[in-house]
């Protein structure tokens, strides 16, 4: 990869991009976004000096006003001179395959502003609340010069998590409406949680979801039964009791305690205090070494990536692998053969 020349078109292009163009970083993202050729060697030359801006990530359910309160926090970065970058990922129609790109839409107020750069995309059937090219536009949003980029994420399911792998820091938000805390131990926030943000905090139900989301907290902490005796007759009852009253957050092993605050988006309520802790656990994250963590596990995961697809491409764009598809299947139509010994055959020719 690093021999490999660019295009006299893709040349041109990172010559725009480099001259900081938003025109050229515009056309730069279509570029990857499609997997146009050459697209790799250009994402290659980009991100040859590494990470530099500070990356946050947004996602939770649908509803909870994510697009609103990124567009609260971008306001908030704008008053202290911050150039910012906003990825916002709408979900693609199953069946016409198209996107509202509504984010769009609710960030409308921000989009004017030329410190704000603003870039929507569809999810085009990709799971995880990224679309498939998310990460590489981060990537590519980091290396124009951003201070820092945002990503807001589709409304997420049980299992898409994959914003861990673009943001060095995660905020899940969630509503009253979203359920307790238990489901969203059950979704595995819980897990890649670095804040946690209870949003339209004016509706009832947003302090007993606060209360329940800190208890959730201190039980993953291993905090709620370190005192108590472990044997029969213990009065689970009043430590649960003495856990819903606390409002502290838990102490994390790891150094971080993961807070949890409350936002309305709408009126700008609580939106500083946010952008103060996300600057806390930028502070922790470099002091204690986990951002350098982060990264390494990140280039790791993205290696994967980048494999992965490469093995794909090469797979099934080889007539010979196409023709061993075929006659497989012509197998398992016949009772001859199965998936496996097809693949069995596929991954065979492409090891030889």
């Amino acid at each position: 990869m690093s021999s490999t020349t660019l295009s006299p078109e893709n040349q041109a292009l990172l010559e725009r991009f480099s001259d900081g163009k938003v025109l050229g970083l515009a056309r730069a993202i279509t570029v990857v976004e499609n997997e146009r050729a050459g697209f790799q060697e250009l994402l290659h030359t980009v991100m040859a000096r590494g990470p530099q801006a500070k990356r946050v990530g947004f996602t939770g359910p649908p509803g909870a006003g994510k697009s609103s309160l990124v567009a609260a926090v971008a306001t908030e970065y704008r008053k202290l001179e911050e150039y910012l970058g906003v990825v916002a990922v709408d979900p693609t129609s199953p069946y016409s395959g198209g996107a509202l790109l509504g984010d769009r839409i609710r960030m409308n107020d921000i989009s004017t502003d030329p410190g704000i750069f603003i870039r929507s995309m569809a999810t085009r059937g990709s799971l995880g609340g990224l679309a498939t090219t998310t990460k590489e536009v981060v990537d590519l949003m980091d290396a124009f010069g951003f201070d820092r980029v945002l990503v807001e994420t589709v409304g997420v399911g049980q299992t898409e998590l994959e914003v861990t792998a673009a943001a060095d820091t995660v905020v899940v938000v969630l509503v009253p409406e979203s359920g307790d805390a238990i489901q969203a131990m059950k979704a595995g926030l819980m897990e890649i949680a670095d804040i946690f943000v209870v949003n339209k905090a004016d509706r009832p139900g947003a302090p007993r979801l606060v209360k329940e989301l800190r208890q959730a907290l201190h039980l993953r902490a291993g905090s709620a039964l370190r005192d108590i005796p472990a044997h029969h007759g213990v009065d689970l009852g009043r430590v649960m009791k003495e856990e819903r009253t606390t409002s502290a957050p838990p102490t994390e092993a790891e150094g971080w305690s993961v807070p949890v605050l409350t936002t309305n988006a709408l009126t700008n309520e609580g939106v500083e205090e946010l952008v103060d802790t996300i600057s806390e656990h930028r502070a922790w994250l470099e002091q204690s070494g986990e951002l350098e963590q982060r990264r390494r596990s990140r280039a790791a995961s993205r290696s994967r990536d980048v494999v992965d697809r490469e093995m794909r491409r090469v797979a099934w764009s080889s007539d010979e692998v196409r023709g061993l598809l075929a006659r497989g299947v012509d197998q398992i139509a016949s009772g001859g053969g199965t998936p496996y010994s097809a693949a069995d055959a596929i991954l065979g020719s492409l090891l030889r």
